[in-house]
């Protein structure tokens, strides 16, 4: 019999185990964070009337339990936004069980939206894009260790290990492109994303793996996911800068060079980044702005099935 309170479940998950607390039924269990206890998980949840399955991104641990929990009311919680709920209850004690009940009641009182769980396509695209990254970091380190040294073997080494990196992005980026294009639903986005002026392939990999959101959002929620909405700080009568802050920043450094080749390149953000220079604007704020719109006008062709056009002056 199914029970028809609605019920939050909070998941702690660990790399063995998954801590769950139902909440307000207040009933706790743990399961084995593997395949078997995913099932058991699943049958022990299903007399229940679930609104909303709340854990926290963990890397690898919370990756298979997402897709076994594919189809159900999921929302992943940030951890540092978690940890602050916890410290803003009182809750001072740390375990996995405390955990899992908080995350229970901080999707009780937060609504956090639920959004459909990434493809396992998509999955693998994260963790070629964040492989790839390691190795944009590892050859920028490199680089400028490089300039530095004077000995003849460390310098033959240096450049060994700069050609194996480039070997390896391209090896990752002929992979990532593949698997793009053996899905048709993720080759019409790489489509519709690189059919606009300044943004290239590698960005809309970057998007297509980690913003799998874009289509369904509105503007506001778009610039916010990226972490490009400005945030007002006033209290009273001063009212201070705004800024941005939070959001995904990887998807912010994959838009700044766009964003500086459509404030060149794109007429209709040439325009505006022209017309915020000349309001007094500094060069970065506008750029930021310029990577805003980039973000929103990508939403918004993805949710409308179309590619960019420019407009017609």
């Amino acid at each position: 019999m199914t029970i028809q309170v609605p019920q939050i479940v909070g998941v702690d998950i660990s790399k063995a185990t998954l801590d769950v607390y139902v909440h307000p039924a207040g009933i706790s269990r743990q399961f084995a964070n593997t395949a078997k206890g995913h099932k058991a998980l699943i049958a022990w949840l299903a007399p229940w009337s679930i609104e909303r399955i709340a854990y926290e991104a963990t890397g690898t641990y919370h990756r298979k339990l997402e897709q076994a929990l594919a189809g159900m009311p999921c929302v992943s919680l940030n951890p540092e936004r978690a940890r602050r709920f916890a410290q803003a209850t009182g809750t001072l004690a740390k375990t996995d069980r405390i955990d899992a009940s908080l995350l229970a009641r901080m999707a009780a009182t937060l609504h956090p939206p639920v959004r459909p769980a990434r493809s396992q396509q998509q999955m693998q695209l994260v963790e070629l894009i964040n492989a790839r990254d390691g190795l944009v970091r590892d050859r920028t380190a490199l680089k400028n260790r490089e300039k530095n040294l004077t000995i003849a073997l460390l310098r033959h080494q240096c450049q060994q290990r700069l050609q194996q990196i480039a070997r390896h992005i391209e090896a990752l980026d002929a992979e990532i492109a593949a698997g793009i294009a053996a899905d048709p639903g993720l080759a019409r986005r790489h489509h519709i994303l690189t059919s606009i002026a300044g943004l290239g392939t590698l960005t809309a990999h970057q998007l297509i793996a980690t913003m799998p959101e874009l289509g369904t959002l509105n503007n506001k929620e778009a610039a916010s996911l990226a972490g490009l909405a400005p945030v007002a700080r006033q209290s009273g009568q001063w009212k201070g800068k705004s800024f941005i802050r939070g959001g995904r920043a990887n998807v912010r450094q994959a838009l700044y060079m766009p964003a500086l080749v459509a404030a060149r390149f794109n007429h209709d953000l040439k325009a505006k980044y022209r017309q915020l220079i000349a309001t007094g604007k500094p060069a970065k704020v506008a750029i930021t702005a310029i990577m805003r719109k980039l973000i929103v006008i990508a939403n918004a062709l993805l949710k409308a099935d179309r590619c960019w056009q420019e407009s017609v002056a």
